[in-house]
C-alpha cells in the first residue's frame, strides 16, 4: 500500500477560542426513545456543555448496508447541537467496523501472530493495511466531509478512536517486507543491522521475513516501528478526504498515555492538535493510607498530560475522562466530592483547552453500561455527578482567556518509544524491574513536587527552549540524538543522564567506543560494566566539598554502573560492595554547561537533593518561593497560577499578598487555606517564574 500524502498541519487550523467542555455523545443509541435528544440538549445547556464528540462508533447506523448511507439522523443531531451552541467533534467511524463489512471482506479482520484470522467482535481490531478497509473508510469519510465539512457547528475531526494493536496477516507482512527493503536497500544491510549471523538467522530475501522472532532484536524492534508507521499511514489515509473537502478544520486522534504498542509521536506528527484519554485511579488501592492522598495518582496524571502537550509543545485536548468512575478496572471508586473539579482543572493547568468525558449519557446495555457518565440511567439533572459537572462548566467559562496560553516549561524529561522497546527486549544483567516508564516518572516527581513546569518530550525534539534536560535510561542513541544533547550542554544547558545510557544505536547494536557511546566525552566518564544489586543495597556517599554541594548520603541499587571518571568531577561514591569508593555520581563541565551522570537508581530523598542542585544550577525557580505542603501542587499557565490540593485534608500555604481569585473573584489571603480536593486559580501582575 503506497504511503498517502497529505498537507502538513498548519497553525491556522485551530479550535474555537474558549475552553471547551463536553464529551462522547451517542444519540443513535437513543433514537428509538422519543424525547431523549431534546432532553439531552436541555441538559447540555444546564451542564455548560460546549462540545460533543459524535459518530465515534456509528458506522453501522451511517451505512447499514454496503453503499446505502443514512445521514438523516446525524443531520438532525448536528442541527440540534448547533442550535444549542454546542460545537461538534465529528468522528470517523473506523474504530468499530460493521458486521456486514467484516463478514463480506474477511481481510479487514486482523490476524493473530499465529496467522489465525480473528472473528468479528469487539472494536479497534481492523487490519491497517487492507486495501478494502482503507477504501471503505475513505468512502464514508468523504461523505462525512462533503456533507458536514462547511457546517458552522463543526470544530474538529475526531479520527477513529484509540488506535492500538497489531495485525499479522499476509497483507501486513508483505507491506513490512516492502518497508524493510525501503529502509535497508539490500538484504545484506538488513542482516548486518539485525546481527542475524547469531543463531544462524541470516535472511536471503526480504520475503523470508514472515514471522516476528523476538530473539532477533532488530527484527522485533523494526516490526514495532513498522506497525506504528503503518498506523500513522492509515491515519493519513483517513484524513485525506477530510483535508480535501474541509481543509480549514483541524484533525486529531485520541491517545492512551504511554500505551506501549504504538509510538504516538509518529501519529502526533500527522495531527493538528493532540489529545488523550485520561482515566486515573483516584481513591484506588494505590492511594490507601497515604498521608498525601491522591498525590501519587496526580503525579502520574500530570506526567501524561505533559507528554501529550510535549508532542507539539502546544495546548491539547482532554478527549476522554470520567465524571465519576470507570467499569473496566479491577476497582474503580466514584470520584469523591470536589475530585472531578480538581482533576479537570489540573488538565487545564497543564495545557488542556477542552475537558471532555466518556460518556455523556449512560447506555442501557452493552459492555460499558455501568461506566460513569454525566447523565445517569435515571435520566435527569438531580444527581451529585451532574451537579459537579455543571459547576465545572461555570468555572471553565471563567478561563477562556487562557486559550493559547502556554505552560512555559524550562525543564524537560526525555521519553522515547524506540528506547523503551529496545531496552525492555534486551537481555542483560537485570531483566526484572527495568521499569523505564516508572523511572521517567521518578525523575519527573521532584519537579512536580516543587511546582516546576516540565515538558515530557521525544528525543528528536529541539532542546533550545530548555535549561535542564533529564534523560533517564537512554539506552538507545538514535542518529542525531547525541549531537543534539552535546550541543545543548555546550551551549549552557544542564543535562542529567543515568545508568544504562548510550549502550546501542538505532538498530540495537552495541557501540564499540565504550559507554555511554557517543556521549562519553560530554559526560567525561566510561562505564566499564554494570552490577545489579537489590534496591537500596549500596550506600551513596557525597564527596566532601563536591561541586554541587550534595551533603546527605543516600541508597542506590537495581543498576550500578561502574564508571571511570575520565574528565568528570566525582560528586558521590559507592559505599558498599567490591566497588566501594568508585564514582556513583559525576559532573563534567562541558562548554558553557554541565553534564551529570547518575550511575545508579537512588532513593527518593537523594534524587530530590540532586534535582534541587540541578534546578539551581540551571536557574529554574519553582512556581512559588515557599515549599509546597504535602499533596499540594502548583502550576503556572500563562498569567494564572493553579494551586491544587490532592491530599485528603486541608492544607495552608503562604503565597503572599496581591493575588486575585480568577474563578470566584476578589482577593485571597496571604495564607491561603486549600480544602481537601480543593483548587484555586490565581493571578496577579508580573511574569511567572517559568517564563522569566
Amino acid at each position: 500500500m503506497a504511503t498517502v500524502k497529505t498537507a502538513t498541519p498548519v497553525e491556522t487550523r485551530s479550535l474555537p477560542p474558549r475552553i471547551l467542555h463536553g464529551g462522547d455523545y451517542n444519540p443513535e443509541q437513543w433514537e428509538h426513545i422519543p424525547g431523549t435528544w431534546d432532553d439531552d440538549v436541555r441538559l447540555m445547556r444546564l451542564a455548560g456543555v460546549t462540545a460533543a464528540s459524535v459518530g465515534i462508533f456509528s458506522w453501522a447506523r451511517l451505512e447499514p448496508e454496503e453503499g446505502r448511507y443514512d445521514f438523516g439522523w446525524l443531520d438532525r443531531i448536528v442541527e440540534l447541537l448547533h442550535g444549542a451552541g454546542v460545537r461538534v467533534f465529528l468522528a470517523t467511524p473506523s474504530g468499530a467496523k460493521p458486521n456486514w463489512l467484516a463478514l463480506k471482506y474477511p481481510e479487514v479482520r486482523r490476524c493473530q501472530p499465529t496467522g489465525q484470522r480473528e472473528h468479528q467482535a469487539g472494536r479497534h481490531n481492523h487490519c491497517p493495511t487492507s486495501p478494502v478497509y482503507r477504501a471503505k473508510v475513505q468512502a464514508i469519510n468523504e461523505r462525512l466531509a462533503v456533507r458536514y465539512g462547511a457546517h458552522p457547528a463543526l470544530a474538529l475531526w475526531h479520527i477513529s478512536n484509540e488506535y492500538n494493536g497489531y495485525c499479522h496477516c499476509n497483507l501486513c507482512f508483505a507491506a513490512f517486507q516492502r518497508w524493510l527493503e525501503q529502509r535497508y536497500g539490500t538484504v545484506d544491510a538488513l542482516n548486518r543491522a539485525w546481527w542475524t549471523a547469531f543463531w544462524s538467522h541470516t535472511y536471503r530475501r526480504f520475503d523470508e521475513v514472515t514471522f516476528i522472532d523476538g530473539s532477533v532484536n532488530g527484527l522485533w524492534l523494526d516490526w514495532k516501528r513498522f506497525m506504528s508507521e503503518q498506523t500513522a499511514d492509515f491515519l493519513r489515509a483517513e484524513i485525506e478526504p477530510l483535508r480535501r473537502h474541509a481543509p480549514q478544520v483541524p484533525v486529531t486522534t485520541n491517545f492512551m498515555g504511554t500505551y506501549e504498542g504504538l509510538d504516538y509521536q509518529r501519529l502526533a506528527d500527522v495531527c493538528d492538535v493532540t489529545c488523550w484519554d485520561s482515566y486515573p485511579g483516584w481513591h484506588g488501592p494505590a492511594t490507601a493510607g497515604r498521608a498525601d492522598g491522591e498525590a501519587e495518582v496526580a503525579l502520574n496524571t500530570a506526567f501524561h498530560h505533559d507528554l501529550c502537550r510535549g508532542f507539539k509543545r502546544r495546548p491539547w485536548i482532554l478527549m476522554e475522562s470520567t465524571p465519576s468512575h470507570v467499569n473496566w478496572a479491577a476497582v474503580s471508586r466514584p470520584k469523591a466530592p470536589g475530585m472531578h473539579r480538581l482533576a479537570s482543572l489540573q488538565a487545564v493547568a497543564h495545557g488542556a483547552e477542552a475537558v471532555c468525558y466518556f460518556q455523556w449519557r449512560k447506555g442501557l446495555g452493552g459492555t460499558e453500561k455501568f461506566h460513569g457518565a454525566v447523565v445517569d440511567h435515571v435520566g435527569h439533572e438531580h444527581t451529585r455527578v451532574f451537579g459537579e459537572v455543571a459547576a465545572l462548566g461555570r468555572d471553565l467559562r471563567q478561563l477562556d482567556a487562557l486559550v493559547g496560553a502556554k505552560v512555559g516549561a524550562r525543564a524537560a524529561v526525555l521519553y522515547d518509544w524506540d528506547n523503551r522497546w529496545a531496552l525492555e527486549q534486551a537481555g542483560m544483567m537485570r531483566n526484572q524491574g527495568k521499569n523505564y516508564v516508572e523511572t521517567c516518572l521518578e525523575h519527573y516527581r521532584p519537579l512536580w513536587r516543587r511546582g516546576v513546569a516540565a515538558d515530557v518530550i521525544g528525543v528528536q525534539t529541539d532542546l533550545s527552549a530548555y535549561r535542564l534536560v533529564i534523560a533517564p535510561m537512554l539506552y538507545m542513541l538514535k542518529p542525531g540524538v547525541a549531537g543534539r544533547l552535546e550541543a545543548f550542554v555546550r551551549d549552557g544547558g544542564v543535562l542529567l543522564a543515568t545508568y544504562l545510557t548510550g549502550l546501542v544505536d538505532e538498530h540495537d547494536l552495541c557501540f564499540t567506543t565504550g559507554r555511554p557511546g557517543p556521549l562519553r566525552q560530554v559526560f567525561g566518564v566510561w562505564a566499564e560494566e554494570t552490577d545489579a544489586p537489590e534496591p537500596g543495597a549500596v550506600r551513596l556517599l557525597p564527596v566532601a566539598g563536591n561541586a554541587l554541594g550534595l551533603t546527605a548520603a543516600g541508597q542506590g541499587g537495581v543498576f550500578c554502573d561502574l564508571v571511570h571518571a575520565e574528565a568528570a568531577d566525582v560528586l558521590a561514591t559507592y559505599g558498599d560492595e567490591w566497588y566501594a569508593g568508585r564514582p556513583a555520581v559525576t559532573l563534567n563541565r562541558y562548554g558553557k554547561g554541565m553534564a551529570v551522570y547518575l550511575a545508579t537508581r537512588p532513593d527518593a530523598a537523594f534524587l530530590d537533593a540532586l534535582t534541587d542542585r540541578l534546578l539551581a544550577a540551571a536557574g529554574i525557580e519553582p512556581a512559588l518561593p515557599t515549599a509546597l505542603p504535602s499533596g499540594v501542587n502548583a502550576q503556572w499557565r500563562g498569567d494564572c497560577l493553579f494551586l491544587m490540593n490532592f491530599s485528603r485534608g486541608p492544607r495552608r500555604i503562604e503565597i503572599g499578598n496581591g493575588w486575585q481569585d480568577r474563578l470566584a473573584g476578589g482577593t485571597v489571603p496571604a495564607a491561603l487555606d486549600l480544602p481537601a480536593h480543593g483548587a484555586f486559580v490565581l493571578s496577579r501582575g508580573g511574569t511567572p517564574p517559568a517564563e522569566s
